[in-house]
């Protein structure tokens, strides 16, 4: 690893002159579960660390109207807060995959999405909740979807003097619904060979709306937007799910590798679409 220096920031602005001052020679470090082993492997040699680890307003985790999920709260936080359990359930389910319960401590949702590695655990909850990233830089801030928020395989629209704040979800509607799910060879400690999160919202027993969101089966996290349609205004039955799920199948867009076949990961697509969906219908019921 090569030496760098360590720029402490105590407020958003100081990460701002940070990265006006160093641009690409300036790495953004909060827990660093993957920022450390691409600096070990030789992948990344910044001249400079900015510790975020002061800056108060990236730790942010309020749930009212909807939910704020400041960039540097916890993969842990967002497993055990009972307010994010109870609301954005499959957002509580990705945190709670990621690593282990040490790794979990430092892992960060800023830092989940910023390394836009395409199997990121958190990406496919916050997609499927409509999340919206907030993004401050010289200027001002601006808000970006988060569907747009993925630009290639571990690449973002974040500017090199931008900085990621938070994340804003909306609040779910009445009769919600939501889970996350992956495949992993191993049953912890593991990367997702294919994740998948589904969010359904039902009235007078129609699906009023569905999110379907896909992780580690195209270059970025995605949205299956033809299966979503397929679910919309209409009753939700078990072929309707077996259909919507194999219109997710066709949406991915896999590779195949040392994990597993684009035709494996096109079959897990399909299971892990039907047993989210059925169970995201199951909690709207409840």
């Amino acid at each position: 690893m090569k030496r760098f220096e360590v720029v402490q920031a105590d407020s958003v602005e100081d990460c701002l002159r940070a990265l006006a001052a160093h641009g690409r020679e300036a790495k953004l470090l909060a827990g660093g579960t993957d920022l450390l082993p691409q600096l070990k492997n030789g992948m990344l040699a910044p001249r400079y660390m900015v510790d975020l680890s002061r800056v108060t307003r990236l730790r942010t985790l309020d749930v009212h109207d909807g939910l704020r999920v400041g960039a540097a709260v916890t993969a842990r936080e967002l497993e055990l807060n009972q307010a994010v359990q109870t609301r954005y359930p499959a957002l509580a389910e990705s945190g709670a995959l990621v690593g282990s319960v040490q790794v979990r401590n430092l892992a960060t949702v800023g830092g989940n999405l910023c390394n836009a590695a395409p199997s990121a655990d958190m990406a496919p909850p916050l997609l499927a909740l409509e999340a919206e990233a907030v993004i401050a830089g010289p200027r001002g801030e601006r808000r970006v979807p988060l569907s747009a928020f993925f630009a290639d395989v571990r690449r973002t629209v974040l500017a090199p003097d931008e900085l990621l704040l938070e994340l804003v979800i909306p609040a779910p509607a009445p009769r919600s619904g939501g889970r996350y799910l992956r495949h992993t060879p191993r049953r912890e400690l593991d990367i997702a060979v294919v994740g998948v999160a589904s969010q359904l919202s039902l009235s007078d027993g129609i699906c009023a709306r569905a999110r379907i969101a896909l992780a580690a089966v195209a270059p970025i996290p995605l949205r299956a937007t033809a299966a979503e349609q397929a679910l919309e205004g209409r009753p939700l039955t078990a072929e309707l799910i077996e259909e919507a799920a194999g219109l997710a199948a066709e949406a991915a867009r896999p590779i195949s590798d040392q994990r597993g076949s684009a035709e494996f990961r096109r079959h897990l697509v399909r299971v892990l679409t039907r047993r989210t969906l059925t169970s995201a219908l199951a909690r709207a019921r409840s």
